[in-house]
């Protein structure tokens, strides 16, 4: 990370590592934070056929603003309909194929699979499944807060969803008329 950029502000300053100034101990316990994999809290709400894991959070890092961590989904399992209130939320897919149902019916479904982001904005009424009948879904789920809010919601769900495209105005649908 060195060479030249376009932002003004001085890098003169000294990094030698003989400074034992009072800010090197507070970096070294408040700066960057390492979470094993092996070792997230399991203690976090969860629903039937799903495992969730936090590893970023105010009670484990002090984090202010994020939430994240893992969900393992059993096979063929899903959510009920719901919403995070005014939070947005980035699912990315590590392994398995994830389905993606919303809208106020729950009429549109899209699927991603390894390597793939999902992007669900606040207050959108949605639902997760497990695409695969024999393959457990993994994620990697994270929060644009640390409060968990999961509004449950009473919905009849269309019968056949309409497929939507992972498209944004870059990448648009091949198949959609200029």
């Amino acid at each position: 990370m060195s060479g030249s950029h376009d932002h003004p502000h001085d890098h003169s300053h000294d990094h030698s590592h003989g400074d034992h100034s009072p800010d090197a101990d507070r970096w070294k316990h408040d700066g960057v934070r390492v979470i094993p994999g092996d070792q997230l809290d399991s203690n976090v709400p969860s629903t039937v056929g799903m495992d969730r894991k936090a590893a970023i959070n105010f009670a484990r890092v002090g984090a202010q603003k994020l939430w994240a961590g893992t969900v393992t989904i059993r096979p063929d399992a899903k959510t009920g309909a719901h919403h995070h209130g005014h939070l947005e939320s980035i699912i990315f897919v590590v392994k398995g194929r994830a389905r993606m149902r919303w809208g106020e019916a729950l009429q549109f479904t899209a699927e991603a699979g390894p390597g793939d982001f999902i992007f669900v904005p606040p207050y959108v009424p949605h639902q997760e499944i497990n695409a695969s009948r024999d393959e457990v879904l993994e994620c990697v789920l994270v929060r644009s807060d640390g409060e968990a809010v999961a509004i449950n919601l009473d919905i009849e769900p269309v019968e056949k969803p309409e497929l939507v495209l992972w498209v944004d105005p870059v990448h648009r649908d091949p198949a959609e008329k200029k």
